[in-house]
């Protein structure tokens, strides 16, 4: 397999930056098969096989693999489909640029779950305003899938909460969050970790940052949960610690938007926990148009921003 610096410099250099092949490439690695991307591309089968050969040709490289279901990336594949994302949107961008300096096209980006129901609509609205002509793809997830996809080039920044791996990113501070612990209406209260004694814990999956926090805090005690049950969402989180199927940490912005506040008995947590950072994380030197006004449109609902303007 060749490696990255040979794809960095000899695609670069060696293709004569062919963007037809990168966008046909590039079209057959997001719709599976040579047809479906003939038909996307308005071209003819055999031409996006002769395409896709010659790049694999002049590479050394194979760049899919057959499967039943249709054609896959290799590992020299997912290489070359970072490389080609970012060639084609600087191409794009630097058509937009030198007509009018508006950003345009697709920016994906991604967020917590709770980061995208409380804090991005107003954001996300302003942004629209601003820049129509951008098309925003937004993914959630917890912060540690959000930043293995921004290393792997499949997002272009993520609003993520802290702790998380700063390694490769640069950050810029986005919102602060207050952590409760939240529990079923009437149940004994927790002040120590001690308390939970042996509660089931209902969590998202490992790589979220909050329950990272309350299991550290747990942890300092030697506090283990019964039992830890995983869910995709806040909504069936906060509907289970309801029900009386355990306890939760969520934001507060979370708990104001929920419709179960009667049935829950929210508890602060000591600061340590309960403070959390929420950042807008990017590769490490990457920029673009697109990153560029989404980092001026998140500083204008960065904590203090509104006081100063005022």
């Amino acid at each position: 397999m060749k490696n990255t610096p040979f794809f960095k410099t000899e695609f670069i250099q060696g293709l004569g930056m062919d963007l037809t092949a990168l966008q046909i490439f590039k079209a057959v690695a997001e719709h599976g098969g040579i047809n479906k991307a003939a038909a996307k591309l308005h071209r003819v089968p055999s031409n996006v096989t002769t395409r896709v050969k010659q790049l694999e040709d002049r590479l050394g490289a194979k760049l899919f693999v057959r499967r039943s279901r249709g054609l896959e990336l290799s590992p020299e594949g997912r290489v070359l489909l970072g490389y080609a994302e970012r060639l084609l949107r600087l191409t794009e961008e630097a058509e937009t640029v030198l007509r009018n300096g508006m950003p345009r096209g697709v920016l994906r980006m991604g967020a917590l779950e709770s980061t995208a129901g409380a804090r991005l609509p107003p954001l996300l609205s302003r942004f629209h305003r601003l820049y129509p002509e951008v098309r925003i793809e937004l993914v959630t997830g917890t912060s540690g899938a959000l930043v293995a996809r921004v290393l792997d080039h499949d997002l272009e920044a993520a609003f993520i909460a802290e702790p998380f791996n700063r390694e490769g990113l640069d950050l810029q501070h986005a919102f602060d969050e207050e952590l409760f612990l939240i529990q079923p209406r009437g149940a004994r209260p927790v002040r120590t970790p001690k308390d939970i004694g042996n509660r089931t814990l209902i969590a998202f999956a490992n790589g979220c940052s909050y329950r990272r926090r309350l299991e550290s805090w747990l942890g300092s005690a030697k506090v283990m949960p019964d039992r830890i049950l995983e869910f995709a969402s806040y909504h069936a989180i906060v509907a289970c610690v309801a029900g009386g199927a355990g306890i939760a940490i969520v934001p507060r912005s979370v708990i104001d938007l929920t419709n179960a506040k009667k049935e829950l008995t929210v508890q602060p947590l000591p600061r340590s926990v309960a403070n959390a950072k929420t950042q807008l994380a990017w590769r490490s030197g990457h920029q673009s148009v697109a990153l560029d006004a989404l980092r001026t449109v998140a500083l204008e609902f960065a904590p203090g921003a509104r006081a100063k303007a005022a």
